[in-house]
């Protein structure tokens, strides 16, 4: 019975044994902020997602969850199965254990759960510049993570969310034209450089030392410029501008053809109508030029010519009279 009830227990306060991924042990600065990623399972998306604090689960206190508005806020992503939760201007009481949440809510099927230790203070063992880095695909970033003397021996290491592979110092190729590069200058600090950048590397990631872990987020997009057409050459990838200008030639040469289509039937039309109209013209001006002049032959004195025929002495002689 006794080590039923401990069994018990040890399931009610483990970590989580489900499908949730977080960080495990993030440090930030006092009155600073941070954003904290959490990987749930494909089959919760419609799920609610909150954000627990407390050392132990069955104990936890929810501070924020999806929908609703509070000091801290929750945000789901169901496309990429991520919920990030912000928390903001942080104090030192906030250090402690806190739990990303899938809501479930069965006695067979509990929540879905991961944990993760908060430290809050005012000068962070390690610690970046900014949490969030932008790039261009096919370019290059870079990302320089702080540490305390303490941590000069600790390993260095650059860590993708997603699939949890960390890249340790020294070069590693990714894939055929990417690659990451750590370097350490041994003066607290050291430096990841990302390059060959593509849309798939978009993501989360976190530096690490020794066990400390800071996230941080980076976007890949689209260098328009590189993919802008010119006048003589086509592209790829069209820009916004070249789509549209293709868009209203497809609308004008759309207006076009119904233009024609409307008004080639009355043109037709209008030409047969002239072509009749031509010839009907014609035929009556041939019957007119072709009829006598009635005028001609009932207008003034009607002539006759009399031929008298007289024998003379010396030798005849014809005479030709004309009367009216």
């Amino acid at each position: 019975m006794a080590h039923r009830l401990i069994l018990f227990g040890f399931l009610l306060c483990t970590r989580g044994t489900l499908s949730m991924k977080t960080l495990n042990h993030v440090t930030v600065r006092t009155g600073g902020n941070v954003t904290i990623p959490c990987l749930y399972d494909d089959q919760y998306k419609l799920n609610q997602k909150y954000w627990c604090e407390g050392h132990l689960w069955t104990l936890c206190q929810i501070k924020a969850h999806t929908n609703k508005t509070a000091k801290w806020q929750v945000t789901d992503y169901p496309a990429k199965n991520i919920f990030t939760v912000q928390l903001n201007n942080l104090s030192a009481s906030d250090s402690g254990y806190h739990w990303c949440a899938v809501e479930i809510g069965t006695h067979a099927n509990p929540d879905d759960k991961e944990s993760l230790y908060l430290t809050v203070k005012t000068d962070p063992d390690v610690s970046v510049v900014s949490s969030s880095v932008t790039g261009l695909e096919g370019g290059n970033i870079s990302v320089q993570c702080f540490y305390s003397f303490g941590y000069k021996t600790a390993h260095k290491r650059w860590c993708r969310f997603k699939d949890k592979i960390c890249y340790k110092e020294g070069r590693t190729n990714t894939s055929q034209n990417s690659s990451v590069q750590i370097s350490d200058d041994g003066r607290e600090s050291f430096t990841v450089l990302m390059t060959g950048l593509t849309e798939s590397d978009s993501g989360w990631y976190w530096c690490s030392v020794g066990d400390l872990e800071v996230p941080v987020q980076l976007f890949v997009q689209w260098d328009t410029e590189k993919y802008r057409t010119s006048d003589n050459a086509g592209s790829a990838f069209p820009t916004c501008e070249n789509d549209q200008t293709a868009r209203h030639d497809t609308e004008d040469r759309n207006g076009i053809l119904l233009l024609l289509w409307i008004a080639g039937p009355l043109l037709l039309l209008l030409m047969v109508v002239l072509l009749t109209w031509r010839i009907k013209r014609k035929h009556n001006g041939a019957l007119v030029t072709q009829a006598p002049d009635a005028t001609s032959m009932t207008e003034g004195p009607l002539c006759y010519d009399t031929v008298v025929f007289k024998k003379g002495k010396d030798h005849d002689q014809d005479q030709i009279s004309t009367s009216c």
